[in-house]
């Protein structure tokens, strides 16, 4: 096989992971460890060993440290002033298996397009449900939406927004 052909298939095989945990966390509100760390230790694996991956290998430990330690930070800094989690650490878990992927230069977009379909499908989630604001509803799906962009279209934002 050649090395095309078989990055085409990790992106295929990506792609189908996160959407499959999209579809645990919409029916679930879990992010399970079982999915989401071997997908972190894969995403570094792959990187480091592969001879042409999709990161460097030091920028794909920075995506994975990166990833989490920023949802976690956000979840401390809100549980100082709410008294309770803001976020899962399960997203946490897949914004530092996505970073392990990408790369930390990826993670900006994806937390940025993960945000503003959060927003919108947030709204569409409360109306739906019939729920208060203060409800939670999964933001898992967003961000293996914003991964899957991300994989099948890298800097495709910055593309978009590049003015010349």
């Amino acid at each position: 096989m050649q090395a095309p052909n078989l990055m085409i298939w990790i992106q295929i095989t990506l792609v189908l992971v996160l959407i499959y945990l999209a579809y645990v966390d919409l029916t679930s509100f879990r992010l399970p460890n079982a999915l989401t760390i071997p997908l972190i230790f894969s995403g570094l694996g792959f990187n480091f060993l592969a001879s042409q991956g999709f990161t460097e290998p030091f920028n794909a430990l920075l995506g994975c440290i990166f990833g989490y330690g920023f949802l976690w930070v956000m979840n401390f800094i809100y549980r100082m002033f709410k008294k309770h989690n803001g976020i899962g650490m399960g997203d946490a878990k897949l914004l530092a298996a996505l970073g392990a992927w990408l790369g930390a230069g990826a993670l900006p977009e994806i937390l940025l397009i993960a945000s503003l379909t959060g927003l919108v499908g947030g709204f569409i989630w409360l109306k739906w449900h019939r729920s208060q604001i203060s409800h939670a509803f999964p933001f898992g799906p967003f961000l293996a939406f914003a991964g899957i962009i991300e994989v099948l279209w890298p800097q495709a934002l910055q593309t978009l927004l590049l003015i010349r």
